[in-house]
């Protein structure tokens, strides 16, 4: 933003400071001739005019001493106001070169402010938080960005190598070619409904709507009954009326997704899965466990990134495309609530979603 030019900070500072001091000089000099006149050394005659006594010759004496220390007063005002604007003002040099340094793309500096907490050093530590998240958040974003370029790369790399493959051998089975075409584009058309999903999690661009995630877990439970049922795998779903405020459509989706990827990494028969709903004293709770193998704490700790798949569902045909638990965190986010992924001590994995509960459960 332009803007015209203008005195600093510390220089107005220093006028300030020069400008207080010549004032309460001046009330001194003012109080000093106060006392003079009324004690009566300095008096006038029926005429008005000064009369000369011991006070006035020493008010006329003193007049010029006054106007020196007035001076004395301004120079020392300007020198000390101008080091004093600087020691103070010193923090906010710090705090200067750190934001221009993380304007210039250094996002790993820090002030570490020194000194007693004060108000710089509040403002230092919050600049400090800031980088700190607003680094991660790049580093995030740069990650995404890259598993996203790869996992799009994969699908057109395939449907590449399918097509000259086509074109090379003429006699090749056509409806196979087709199949395997159609596969690919279906995953890649899955991969990018889901980044897009997610993009529009993230902008919380939604009308906040109350939600009842009881009713909300009935429809994904009865939407996925055929899927569950499939892979041979028996669904429950209990629990109280839960509740919230938010989007319906992105809620649901939350669910789907958790349902679902508790049907499809599961056992291979007789798997269970369980959806219960409850209220807190101030959040409602949406929980998702499932039956399976048993997973390791770090690595179900990493599955809500972006891409992150665990060992076992990379060899799958339900691999999917990486994004579902990173949208059901996004969607928790966006709701201000939060998503905790644990591991079940009998095998598979407990998913809780917590989000804010509507009143009058809020103090229940």
């Amino acid at each position: 933003m332009d803007r015209r030019p203008g005195l600093s900070v510390r220089l107005r500072l220093t006028l300030s400071y020069a400008g207080f001091l010549m004032l309460a000089g001046a009330l001194l000099l003012v109080a000093v001739g106060v006392f003079l006149l009324r004690q009566g050394w300095w008096q006038t005659n029926e005429s008005g005019a000064v009369r000369v006594t011991p006070g006035t010759i020493f008010v006329r004496d003193f007049a010029p001493t006054a106007a020196a220390v007035m001076v004395f007063l301004l120079v020392f005002g300007l020198l000390g106001g101008w080091f004093l604007a600087g020691r103070m003002l010193a923090p906010l040099t710090h705090i200067t070169h750190a934001t221009r340094m993380a304007t210039d793309g250094s996002l790993s500096h820090r002030i570490r402010l020194p000194g007693r907490a004060d108000e710089f050093r509040e403002l230092a530590d919050a600049f400090d938080m800031m980088f700190t998240r607003l680094e991660a958040h790049v580093a995030e974003q740069r990650r995404f960005t890259a598993n996203a370029s790869h996992e799009l790369r994969t699908p057109l790399a395939i449907s590449k190598a399918l097509l000259d493959v086509a074109r090379t051998d003429p006699d090749q089975d056509t409806g196979e070619l087709v199949d395997r075409l159609h596969a690919v584009n279906a995953r890649a058309i899955d991969l990018t409904e889901a980044l897009l999903l997610l993009s529009r999690a993230e902008q919380r661009s939604f009308a906040r709507e109350r939600v009842d995630l009881s009713l909300v877990a009935e429809e994904a439970t009865e939407t996925l009954l055929p899927l569950a049922e499939k892979h041979g795998v028996a669904l429950e779903t209990y629990g109280d009326i839960a509740p919230t405020s938010g989007s319906p459509t992105l809620l649901l989706q939350l669910t789907m997704n958790l349902v679902q990827n508790a049907i499809v990494h599961n056992l291979p028969e007789h798997g269970n899965v369980w959806v219960h709903t409850g209220v807190r004293p101030r959040s409602v709770v949406l929980t998702v466990e499932n039956t399976g193998e048993h997973l390791d704490p770090q690595v179900v700790s990493t599955l809500a990134e972006p891409f992150q798949r665990g060992t076992e569902r990379v060899h799958t045909d339900q691999a999917g495309v990486g994004l579902g638990l990173a949208i059901v965190s996004t969607i928790a986010q966006t709701h201000d609530g939060t998503l905790t992924l644990a591991p079940r001590s009998a095998g598979g994995m407990r998913v809780t979603v917590e989000l804010p509960v509507l009143p009058p459960y809020a103090d229940r």
